[in-house]
């Protein structure tokens, strides 16, 4: 009895187009898992072979984790692996949360993000109240906010602005992620209650 024919070479042909795009695949998933910080496309690109465009790795590696318990996500300026939206419920119980700011920093914080470059006077105008140096020192500690340079104004204040982890903590791709001031006020206004006239 004879054995039918196969053709060898079709799978061969496969298997070494196949090869950089795994590779590039597996590297691009390996630098995002190994990373810190969010990968930026810049970055990744410098390690892809010729004529391998970071954008459409990435896309491949995205809809390779798409179901998944982790999915790539575009944060904070790069690429990073995080839980899937409909488990991070589950994982609130399981998953130890990271320390919260008081309300003071959150909303000096705030005012950075959405003033940027800030000095710390201009913060405490805005917020209608001083700026405990130890609320500025936790926003600090945390890696959310960094100088930006000194303001040319007699005594030099530090400018300070938001960093990359702010972006990455609060799931931003950029800035202008940020909800827009009409936004909030909307929020603010549910429809359940009236205004005053």
């Amino acid at each position: 009895m004879k054995l039918p024919e196969t053709d060898d070479s079709a799978p061969e042909t496969d298997t070494i187009n196949a090869t950089p795009v795994e590779h590039a695949l597996r590297l691009a998933e390996a630098m995002i898992f190994a990373s810190e910080r969010p990968v930026p496309t810049e970055r990744l690109q410098a390690f892809l072979p010729p004529g391998l465009r970071a954008e459409a790795v990435l896309t491949l590696l995205r809809a390779r984790y798409a179901g998944r318990g982790v999915e790539l996500s575009e944060v904070g300026g790069g690429y990073a692996f995080r839980t899937a939206p409909d488990l991070a419920p589950v994982l609130t119980k399981v998953v130890e949360a990271p320390r919260r700011l008081p309300r003071a920093a959150m909303e000096a914080l705030a005012i950075v993000a959405y003033h940027q470059p800030v000095t710390r006077t201009e913060i405490e105008e805005i917020r209608g109240a001083s700026l405990a140096q130890s609320t500025l020192e936790a926003m600090l500690e945390q890696g959310l906010i960094a100088p930006r340079g000194r303001k040319e104004v007699p005594g030099r204040p530090v400018l300070w602005g938001t960093t990359p982890k702010f972006l990455d903590q609060f799931g931003l791709r950029a800035l202008t992620d940020l909800p827009r001031r009409e936004e909030l006020l909307a929020g603010e206004s549910s429809p359940g209650t009236s205004a005053p006239v």
